[in-house]
């Protein structure tokens, strides 16, 4: 006999213990205590922002139905250490009164999506100090909860790959903290290849690795880069033919050593076939 619970719609009030009651044979009682996970959904609490873009803080909850409940809404995102607000909402506009002057024109809410559920913030042009743990308060009819996000930076980006004389070559614009590489065949085998770092400014590096042939135009070659908080991952063909390009972001902190846990996807995705 199988049991289960099937849950959709992940809120962040949902974050809590549950009990679940069952009946067996008509007499006995079994108990199960379940917590619903951080990561389900499409809720993220460890997002990692890349240097000098914008990145998107999840935060959702449960509205009333019918009606604009937006006006009904409270919505206050603070940073973990930081005097003053990074963003209030309330009686339907911004409250900005209180914000501290690291986040004046760069951060804002979706308004239109308010009224169903959405309290995301979007953080603008990421700087290196906006590293942190925010908090995400909503209150509404029904609703008095909190989230927290785990922010962290770092700097990376895509390779472009290429056929070479001698195989293939992967350059990558910009990394910070200085990553690994790795080139595997379609089966995983790790293959030998030779990787340099060229400074480009204050600890970010270009990434140029060389993967020495021979090489099967009709096999699939992948090539990966990695820090300790997201992972680059390419796939070509022998003769330099982009199959797939994604990353893969980590729930570790940027202290840890250079190496990927706890990995989940990005919403960062790019296929190419």
């Amino acid at each position: 006999m199988e049991h289960g619970v099937n849950w959709t719609d992940h809120l962040l009030e949902h974050d809590c213990p549950y009990i679940c009651i069952c009946w067996i044979h008509h007499s006995s009682i079994g108990y199960c205590i379940f917590s619903i996970p951080r990561h389900s959904g499409d809720y993220y609490p460890f997002p990692v922002g890349n240097l000098g873009q914008d990145v998107v803080l999840e935060c959702k909850f449960r509205t009333k139905t019918g009606g604009d409940s937006s006006k009904d809404v409270f919505i206050s995102w603070k940073k973990d250490g930081l005097s003053g607000l990074v963003y209030q909402y309330k009686n339907n506009a911004a409250q900005l009164q209180e914000q501290n002057s690291q986040f004046q024109n760069r951060v804002q809410l979706f308004p239109d999506a308010i009224s169903g559920g959405n309290a995301s913030l979007v953080l603008r042009s990421v700087r290196m100090e906006d590293a942190g743990v925010y908090r995400c308060t909503v209150g509404a009819p029904g609703v008095l909860s909190s989230v927290s996000i785990d922010l962290r930076v770092t700097v990376y980006s895509a390779p472009t790959i290429s056929k070479s004389a001698n195989g293939l070559k992967a350059v990558a614009p910009k990394w910070y903290f200085k990553p690994t590489v790795t080139w595997s065949d379609q089966t995983g085998t790790l293959l030998n290849s030779s990787t340099q770092f060229n400074n480009v400014s204050e600890g970010i590096v270009q990434v140029v690795s060389n993967l020495t042939g021979p090489l099967m135009s009709t096999l699939t070659y992948t090539c990966i880069i990695q820090n300790s908080l997201i992972q680059s991952v390419s796939a070509v063909t022998g003769d330099g033919e982009l199959r797939s390009s994604y990353f893969l972001t980590s729930s570790s902190p940027a202290t840890l050593p250079l190496q990927l846990t706890g990995i989940s996807p990005l919403l960062l995705y790019m296929l190419a076939w």
